[in-house]
Parts: C-alpha cells; structure tokens; sequence
C-alpha cells in the first residue's frame, strides 16, 4: 500500500556515507595520490636537470673567460681583464662574473640583481634552484694569477620550469578529471541495483509492493537483485490477500448478499448510535419501506427476477440518500427496505419519500406487469427520551397506516417535533451565520491508548439560535443540502489555523464535508490559507469521509495529493461504512484511519465488531497507518479498544465537547 509512513519513518539517515561514496572517496584519493606523486617526481627530476643545466652554463664561461686571462689577455693588466668580462658578460645569461686575485681580492668583474623574470614569486620560493656557479683558474706560464667565478642568471630555467610545471599540472588534472568521471560513471553503473534496492526497501518501508530493480549490474548483484523482487512479489501477494480478507470480512458483516445496502444488523447498529448514543443523538427520520404483492411476483416470476428487481429497487434507494448527506439505507427482511436520514425533520422528509415511492412504484409496476402491485412507506421522526427501538414502532405503525390506504403511499407517524426547523428556517439559521461569520469551533480530545496523552484535538463547528448552541450533526446535513457547507469548512479551517498560529504546542483535526471536497473553489481556497499558514499546516489532520472517497474519487486524489505535497496529515473519517475498497485507499497517501463510531457502539459485546477491528487495525499498522475510533462512551468499550492496539480514541468516557474559544463546556 502506498499510505504514508509518519514523518519520522521518512528520514533518512544522516551522518551515514553510502557505499557509492566509499567507493567514490577512496578510489579518488588513491587516484589522485598517484596523479600527485607522478606530478611531483617530474618536478622535482625536471629541477634538477635545469639545475644541472645551470651549473654546466656558469662552468663553460668560467672555463672561457680563464683562458682567455691566461692566454690571449694578460691577466695581470686589469683594463684589459674588465674589458674581456665586460664582453662575456654582455652577451651571455649571467648573474656574475669576477675575477679575483690570489689575496681574495677582485681584479674587475660584473653582477646584476636578480629581478623580475616573469615567474610568480611564489614558485621561485618553491622551486629554489641552487645557484649554478663555475670557478676556473687564471695562469701565466707556472704563476698562478688568480680565479673566476661565473654565476648563471637563473630566470631562463625559472620560466622553463614553470612552463613545463603549468603543462604537467594541465595535463595531470586532465587525466585526473577524465579518470574520476570514469571511475564514477563505472561505479554508479555498477551499484545502481544497490540504490534500486534501497529505494525498493524504503517502498517496502512503505507497504509499496510495486517497485522492481532492474539487472543491469554485476553478476552477484543481479541474483540479489532477482532475490528482492521475488521477495517483494511474495509480500505483495500477502498484504493483498490480506486486504482482500478483509474487505470480504466487511462486506459479508456489514451489506446485504443480494441489494448490497446494508444489512440488517448492520443498520440497526449504525441508527441505535445515530438515535440512542449521546455524543451522536440529533434530530433525524427513519423510513420502514415494503413492497405489497412481492411473494406472488417471486411465485409468479422466480426467484433470479425476484432478485434483479430488489437490486433494481435498491439502486434508486442507494441514488436517494446519495442526494441527502449522512443518509443510509439498508434491507430488512424479504421486500422491505429502511433509510435513515439524520438531521431531516418530519414534513420535510415527508415531501422526498412521496416523490420517493413513485419512482419505486414506476420501477416495481413495470417489472410485475401481471400483478396488482404496491410500495408503501411509514416515515417517523425521532422525538426526546425515544430510542431505536421506538423509532422502529412508530414507523412500523406508519407503515401499517399506509398499508391500509390500498395503493402506493406513505404515511407519517404523529410527530413530536413542535421546535424544529422547516427548509426555509434552516437556510436563513446558515446563510445568516456565513454572513456574521458565526461559525464556531468546538473541540473534543483525542486521546493515545498507550499512554492516556492528548494527541490532538477534533474540531467541530457550530452555530447559535436564540442563545443555544445547534450541532454540527444537526445543521451540517442541511449546509449540505443547501450547497453552504463549503462557506462552514472555509470558516472553521481559518479559525483552526489562526489557533495553532496562536498555540505552537497544539495539534488539530478537521473533517471536510462531501461538497467542500467537490468543490474546486474550496480546495484552491484551502490550499492556499493551508500554503499562507507556514509551519503550523502540519498541525492540522485534515479528514476525509470514507463516504465523499466513494462520491468524488478524483477530488479526493487531488486534494489529498496536494495535501501530501504541503506537508498536512491526512485521516479517512468514518472508516468502514463508506463501502470504498482497500485497493483504492493504499493509492492515498494518507496517515490515519478513523473507525466510524457505528463499529464501537458496544463493542465489547460485539464479537463480529472486535474481530473485524483487530482485523483493520494489524492492516493498517502493518502499512505504518495510525488507527483512531470515536463513539468511545463506557469503560468497558475503552478497555476492549486499548486490548485491540488502537492508537486513539474520543468519546464521551475520555473527554466532552467543550467551546474552542473559551473552553467553557
């Protein structure tokens, strides 16, 4: 799977050379030591020749000029002795030359100054050729008359050896420079397979089974490299054997074989937490459909005609409460379906249903064209003090009214909701709370089962009517429904970021509505306030309902790859009920699950629930993603999640809502 590590897995290792740049190092040490002590024994042997060079100079003129004192000049007249060196002098590259008489006395001579010769003064300190000097003896007949000695100007062999120094140095780094690009084209060739299989042991890090190392390396790399892609292949295999088993596990515990609504436990479990947990209790309304004259269209037609006609029917449910956010459906018994829509009050609901069972009643006349068919409905409210299975009596009652009638209808049950809303009183509580900029955030801890720390807060919004507070469970269905809640998830995320902003300490979670992920001026918007934030974005866990994946998969790719890319946690929200298969989330690089709070309503009486969570969680954990619950109410509960290795949980045992503002409950 390709769900991200936390941002600890991800770094690499620091103060550790790889093996490339071992190779690398030494190989170029040992090449350049033997490019410089080459460099350096053909300096040091080319000064000594010039040297040498110098001294057989000076020697030759000392040599000349004492013959010439002993035999064509007399070597006693001193005119003429300065006029001889005076010549030598002038037309040869000397630096000295004086004749001296027995005393140690000079006779006549010529010197100059050993100035500017065109070498850096640098290299003539490092050179420091010896001083090539030549003595020769001047004689008439048996008397010794005295001596010359000729020093050689050395500037000549200075530039000599600094040009042949330039061109060895020229010529070294050349062959320096091409033999190090070759030995690092040699080596990166050869160890490429090695940064393959790191990169192959970091997606495996990962539970990213799909990179393979190509063999185009050694012979002993190639077998290695075979090695980890069959082993690669083979955990591959198991994790999605895994993942398979697991959506299996959901789909056989959770939808019916036949419609693929929910089942019936499944959706007794999820109204009983909507209708009875306190945390979760809000307005709502449950809708008990039947299907008059199915058992002779099942005699009449078979049993596989019966079945396309209920996945038929359940395809327009699933389509109905895909149009009302928070909404579910699922089949009960034989032909009779049940929807529940949180947040909808009694007429309202009363106005879909109608429309809802002609086009059920269309669908079932067509298909039973012999028969005297009909659909029929009971829709009641939930009301104060009423549990689930109340609930169930009064639309059962409905239902029994509506059957009555004779042909297709529905029939609402006495309602016991004097103080809620109609549309138009809900749009204006919205709209008008967009306006004033009165959306509020709540917030409710998150708390680590290993350690019983905060790990961050969950923050809700909220809006006031005439002194009170309504929830988010209640208003945002309808912000929803309206095409606002987009303006709410704007608001909220602003508030959050300026609180971190405020508190560097603290760490937030958000939960994005269907139509904020939908919208491309949301996510542009989001992004940017995300981007203008700075560092406290990765503060923010930006949740994502397992239901809006189902709706809007690409959206959601989007926005959560551009999420990645800044840096903010990403968590799928009501993990479980959103019917989106494992084999697309590992393609999300997201950080956490979030199990919906319908798995955790007594749990620890719930075998298949337990089963089923152990199961997500190994999953998960195996993939590096943290695994958070809600709905958490008794310690009982608690206790069988810490067992079951959650990482967090937030519920009504672990902590209240409470005013993000003041902090007041």
């Amino acid at each position: 799977m390709a769900w991200s590590q936390p941002p600890v897995a991800n770094k690499q290792q620091r103060g550790v050379m790889s093996l490339r740049g071992v190779l690398l190092l030494f190989t170029g040490i040992l090449v350049l030591a033997l490019l410089v002590a080459s460099l350096s024994v053909s300096f040091y042997r080319f000064r000594d020749y010039v040297a040498s060079q110098l001294e057989g100079h000076a020697q030759d003129g000392a040599t000349a000029v004492g013959l010439s004192l002993s035999n064509a000049i007399d070597g006693r007249d001193p005119v003429a002795a300065s006029s001889l060196i005076d010549a030598v002098f002038d037309s040869g590259r000397y630096l000295s030359v004086v004749y001296y008489n027995n005393a140690g006395g000079q006779v006549a001579g010529r010197l100059q100054a050993l100035h500017s010769i065109g070498v850096p003064r640098w290299f003539i300190a490092l050179a420091d050729l010896p001083r090539g000097t030549g003595e020769a003896e001047v004689v008439r007949g048996w008397s010794r008359l005295g001596r010359v000695v000729v020093v050689s100007h050395p500037g000549r062999a200075y530039r000599d050896l600094w040009r042949a120094s330039v061109t060895l140095l020229a010529g070294t780094a050349l062959i320096g420079g091409l033999a190090l690009l070759i030995l690092l084209g040699l080596v990166t060739r050869t160890l490429r397979p090695l940064r393959e299989m790191e990169a192959q042991a970091e997606a495996i890090g990962r539970r990213d089974f799909r990179r393979r190392i190509r063999a185009v390396g050694t012979r002993d790399l190639n077998r290695v490299s075979g090695a980890m892609n069959q082993m690669a292949d083979d955990l591959g295999q198991l994790f999605e054997g895994q993942v398979k088993l697991i959506h299996h596990l959901r789909r056989l515990n959770n939808e019916d074989s036949v419609t693929g609504l929910a089942s019936h436990r499944a959706f007794d479990q999820r109204m009983r937490v909507e209708v009875e947990t306190e945390e979760r209790a809000a307005p709502g309304t449950l809708v008990l459909i039947q299907l008059a004259g199915f058992a002779a269209f099942n005699q009449s037609f078979g049993r596989d005609a019966a079945d396309r006609l209920l996945k038929q029917l359940a395809g327009r449910l699933q389509a109905f409460v895909d149009g009302h956010a928070g909404s579910f459906a699922g089949r009960r018994l034989g032909a009779e379906f049940v929807v529940f829509m949180p947040g909808v009050v009694l007429p309202d609901a009363l106005v879909w249903v109608r429309r809802l069972v002609e086009e059920l009643d269309g669908i079932y006349s067509d298909a039973a064209v012999s028969l005297d068919v009909a659909v029929h409905a009971g829709v009641a409210g939930t009301a104060e003090g009423m549990d689930a299975r109340g609930l169930l009596a009064a639309a059962d009652e409905a239902l029994r009214q509506a059957q009555a009638g004779g042909g297709s209808g529905c029939h609402g049950a006495d309602p016991a909701q004097a103080g809620h809303f109609g549309i138009e009183t809900w749009r204006g509580l919205i709209s008008g709370a967009l306006d004033r900029h009165e959306v509020f955030l709540w917030q409710q801890p998150m708390i680590a089962a290993a350690d019983g720390r905060e790990l961050y807060r969950q923050v809700f919004s909220r809006i006031r009517n005439d002194g009170g507070w309504i929830k988010a469970g209640i208003f945002v269905p309808m912000a929803e429904r309206f095409g606002m809640i987009a303006g709410v998830d704007q608001q909220a995320a602003r508030k959050a970021l300026a609180w971190l902003a405020r508190e560097p300490d603290l760490s937030l979670a958000l939960s994005l509505g269907s139509g904020s992920v939908a919208s491309s001026e949301f996510r542009q918007q989001f992004l940017a306030d995300l981007d203008a934030a700075g560092h406290c974005r990765h503060r923010l866990w930006t949740g994502i309902s397992e239901q809006t994946i189902n709706h809007h998969r690409t959206e959601v790719g989007l926005l959560v790859r551009a999420l990645e890319r800044l840096g903010v946690p990403v968590i799928i929200d009501r993990f479980g009920v959103g019917g989106v298969p494992f084999s697309y989330l590992r393609n999300l690089p997201v950080r956490g699950l979030r199990i919906d709070h319908s798995f955790i309503h007594n749990i620890d009486s719930h075998e298949d629930n337990r089963f089923y969570l152990g199961q997500v969680v190994g999953i998960a954990h195996s993939r590096g993603v943290q695994v958070f619950v809600t709905g958490v109410e008794t310690a009982d509960e608690w206790q069988v999640l810490r067992e079951l290795g959650v990482d967090g949980a937030m519920g009504y045992h672990l902590g209240r809502p409470s005013e993000a503002e003041t902090g007041a409950p």
